[in-house]
């Protein structure tokens, strides 16, 4: 028998059948570690804690009880409306004031589970939530996560940034986290996580009117010289976890357009202005 025969009956036969073999076996183990890790820990509801049948997961009551948004809704601020104005419909809020960037969206008003959920990412150490929230704002910002034809390259995912000493004593940024989780649900878009910086420290936004939010965060923000690199003739989607009255929006979309994006638009998890449809 030849080399090469030899090498094809006794090396080339058996190592087929053994592949499968180890990939069922750890698959199996993999199964047994979840069911293990299920039965010592089983899987509870994101907001209030109750047992659910899977894992990021919000119970019965607090899915029905969540005030997701959903079309028709103002073209720019992503409020909505009572009643279907026909496409591209734009609300009086926007005309009075129009935002500097050029469309919101948003997965639910901010009330009810919605603002629990939030607090426990941002407040009360649960990044695991950010999972769920990432993937329900993936769906809700599909037309701004998608190429457009004027686009140059994928939409750019830019977090609302936090200044150096907030992320330092919170430990993660909930914008970053929610991009990352928006990413891995919808693969159309490149994240920038460090092209936009908060170069200067800010007071909580918490408690403060319209005007002194917008002074607050007025100069805040800043895009690095490798940053503009990246966002120079890019749509960019900026990502947070609320939207409040647009101050924070507003200033960050600014520092990316005067860096030279060809658009700025914005999908945030909850929308404070949204709990009651307009009209």
């Amino acid at each position: 028998m030849s080399a090469s025969g030899s090498c094809g009956g006794e090396t080339g036969g058996p190592a087929p059948a053994r592949v499968p073999l180890v990939m069922r076996l750890v698959q199996g183990a993999v199964r047994l570690f979840h069911a293990a890790n299920d039965l010592a820990l089983p899987p509870t509801c994101l907001c209030c804690d109750r047992l659910v049948a899977s894992d990021q997961a919000l119970c019965f009551d607090c899915w029905h009880k969540m005030p997701f948004l959903a079309p028709p809704w103002c073209q720019r601020l992503g409020v909505p409306f009572a009643y279907d104005l026909g496409p591209g419909a734009v609300s009086p809020q926007a005309i009075a004031r129009p935002p500097v960037y050029d469309r919101l969206r948003a997965v639910s008003a901010y009330s009810g589970p919605a603002r629990a959920l939030v607090a426990r990412l941002k407040y009360h150490d649960r990044p695991s939530v950010s999972r769920a929230m990432g993937r329900w704002m993936a769906r809700a910002g599909s037309e701004l996560l998608c190429v457009e034809e004027a686009d140059n390259g994928p939409p750019l995912l830019v977090p609302v940034p936090l200044h150096r000493f907030r992320n330092w004593s919170r430990r993660y940024n909930q914008a970053g986290l929610l991009a990352r989780e928006i990413a891995r649900a919808n693969g159309n878009v490149e994240i920038c996580a460090d092209g936009l910086g908060r170069v200067r420290a800010t007071r909580r936004q918490v408690g403060l009117d319209a005007s002194a939010r917008a002074k607050n965060v007025r100069g805040a923000f800043a895009v690095s010289s490798q940053g503009a690199l990246r966002i120079a003739g890019r749509r960019c989607v900026l990502i947070d976890d609320v939207h409040t009255t647009g101050a924070t929006a507003n200033a960050a979309a600014r520092a990316l357009m005067k860096a030279g994006a060809a658009g700025v638009d914005v999908l945030v998890f909850a929308h404070a202005g949204a709990d009651r449809p307009l009209g």
